[in-house]
């Protein structure tokens, strides 16, 4: 029986940002051999504007026919330059909300997205890149530029008490097999003894299952957990990272249309031009299959 291919999602607006995102998703996509979905979204509240705060559908439609056929535009030269299969689709609505619902209704595994960097008004918290981060049930990978990800060698695994930290080990077995990684982890020591020993147990565990699954690997451990987001940043300039693999909420989940978790904002806001793998955690057990 022929393997399900599996399917990467990216939203796109056409806006420098985002085509760095597609160039990211089109270079993944080829080294996995998965297919892409290109989605662009008539946002409501442009539709308001445009078509003077009354529905019309007509417009609606031109506008879609329209953006549909600059999608295709863009699905072909991808297809061409890296013989991928890039699927399209146009929808109106509320913007995170419409690339969750899209990511689902296409069995994705995965949603890449661009966003902007950490300065003035373009910084991702309140941002729909931040509400689908904190939504999505998949993976989302965050971009900032168009730096070339023909490998992740270098990825940097942060590792804190939270029993969710663990959770990214299978994404980082996956992608560490297939590119060949190294994965640096970086954690901390606990002024407390049994807080302390149970996170070096974490880390002796994941060292292990790294081991079995011949993955190269590194283990630095700072002094304490004192602004550990800012040490995972300058952890990641000096390992030269790829990648940065971060859990973006802990299971509290009655606020998280407005933030992420604050360590995960900062490193979002503020990882430069590294790409951002972000994983909500889940409590239902591990998703069965999960090809990136």
């Amino acid at each position: 029986m022929e393997k399900k291919k599996n399917i990467m999602l990216v939203p796109i607006d056409f806006s420098e940002i985002s085509l760095n995102a597609l160039a990211h998703a089109a270079q993944i996509a080829k080294h996995f051999d998965n297919d892409l979905v290109l989605l662009s979204i008539l946002e409501e509240d442009f539709l308001s504007n445009i078509f003077s705060f009354s529905k019309n559908d007509t417009k609606e439609n031109l506008a879609k026919e329209a953006l549909m056929g600059r999608l295709k535009e863009k699905a072909a030269e991808i297809q061409n330059k890296y013989g991928i299969v890039c699927k399209v689709d146009v929808r109106s609505g509320k913007i995170y909300r419409t690339v969750i619902e899209t990511a689902e209704e296409f069995g994705c595994d995965c949603i890449i997205m661009g966003t902007h960097g950490a300065s003035g008004t373009e910084r991702i918290i309140g941002s729909n890149a931040s509400r689908v981060i904190s939504y999505s049930s998949m993976p989302v990978i965050v971009v900032k530029t168009d730096k070339n990800p023909n490998a992740y060698k270098n990825i940097i695994f942060p590792l804190d008490l939270s029993s969710e930290s663990k959770q990214k080990v299978k994404w980082a077995i996956h992608l560490g097999k297939s590119y060949k990684s190294t994965i640096h982890i970086l954690t901390y020591n606990v002024g407390d003894e049994f807080l302390n020993n149970k996170l070096m147990a974490n880390l002796k565990q994941i060292q292990l299952l790294l081991d079995e699954n011949g993955i190269s690997h590194s283990e630095t451990v700072v002094d304490s957990s004192s602004d550990f987001a800012r040490k995972t940043l300058d952890f990641a300039e000096t390992k030269l990272a790829d990648l940065i693999m971060i859990m973006t909420q802990q299971e509290d989940k009655s606020i998280r249309e407005y933030v992420i978790e604050t360590y995960a904002q900062q490193i979002v806001n503020d990882s430069g031009n590294v790409p951002v793998f972000c994983v909500n955690p889940s409590y239902d057990g591990f998703k069965s299959e999960f090809v990136i």
